[in-house]
């Protein structure tokens, strides 16, 4: 049906065009703290979040199911990015997130859009293989449970920058401008630790299935695969903020640190390991 595929395609720029303005929205909602530019920015959030949404179900709809590869991967990244934020939000009452969030989900798609088109690198055989193993609902779960625990972690990750930002404002004793319209320090490091605490156990859970989803296609070598690497590292530096913040009482500004450098590497993860044709992960190439 040539006018649905036109359909996903309008629906999925409007969504990218919506995050974009929601952006400009939540940047003048920090600096001037106008709760008109708060309400749009939250009606274009949501709104981009509809159209991303319904994109998405129509092109379920027309292929069949939507395969975990590549620039799909992205979307749904986002998507749950999104979905995560306005939880927090909802619960949090803070909207200052969303000017660093929601940027992030609309670079993610744009992101889709580069990535999502070229060659998967596998061999036909390696690719029924793979699809194969994609349509299994264990592989749903875990690509489910990594990308929700991401979405958790990047939103830690902002809080983090967010307490950075309001600590370097109190130690130079500069209470004016934008700044002093950030939260307190309390509400800050309470939002990054709680995020992070959530998103580890489910990280931890998507990880062990993705493992033995490996082992069951008896896969050799399959740990020498750049994501799951890198997956591993992911694992390592939100398991070392939650020991230093909770095992070893460290700074706050510490632990904020190692969220920041957690986030990296999950935006490295999303992006940069995607375009690279070698390993397990192989079908991260492939086209949406």
């Amino acid at each position: 049906m040539p006018q649905l595929h036109v359909v996903v395609e309008v629906l999925y720029w409007f969504a990218v065009a919506a995050y974009a303005a929601a952006t400009v929205f939540y940047v003048y909602f920090v600096m001037s703290k106008k709760k008109s530019y708060s309400w749009y920015a939250t009606f274009l959030t949501g709104a981009g979040f509809l159209c991303q949404t319904a994109s998405i179900g129509i092109r379920s709809s027309l292929t069949g199911g939507t395969l975990m590869t590549g620039g799909n991967s992205l979307v749904l990244a986002a998507w749950a990015l999104v979905l995560v934020y306005f939880v927090v939000e909802h619960l949090a009452k803070l909207k200052i997130y969303g000017a660093v969030l929601v940027p992030i989900a609309c670079l993610l798609m744009l992101a889709a859009r580069v990535i999502g088109v070229g060659s998967t690198g596998a061999t036909p055989a390696e690719a029924d293989a793979l699809a194969v193993l994609l349509r299994d609902w264990r592989t749903g779960i875990h690509v489910v449970l990594v990308m929700l625990a991401n979405a958790g972690f990047s939103i830690g990750a902002a809080a983090s920058i967010v307490y950075l930002l309001q600590e370097s404002q109190l130690k130079r004793h500069t209470t004016g401008g934008w700044l002093k319209r950030l939260p307190s320090l309390a509400q800050t490091d309470l939002v990054a630790r709680r995020a992070i605490s959530w998103s580890y156990p489910a990280y931890t859970a998507g990880l062990l299935i993705g493992i033995v989803n490996a082992l069951g296609i008896d896969r050799a070598g399959w740990w020498a695969d750049p994501r799951i690497m890198m997956a591993g590292v992911v694992w390592i530096v939100f398991g070392a903020y939650l020991y230093l913040h909770y095992g070893r009482g460290v700074q706050a500004r510490t632990s904020a640190r190692v969220a920041i450098v957690g986030l990296v590497f999950v935006v490295a993860l999303s992006i940069i390991a995607r375009t690279l044709p070698l390993g397990f992960h192989v079908f991260g190439v492939a086209g949406t």
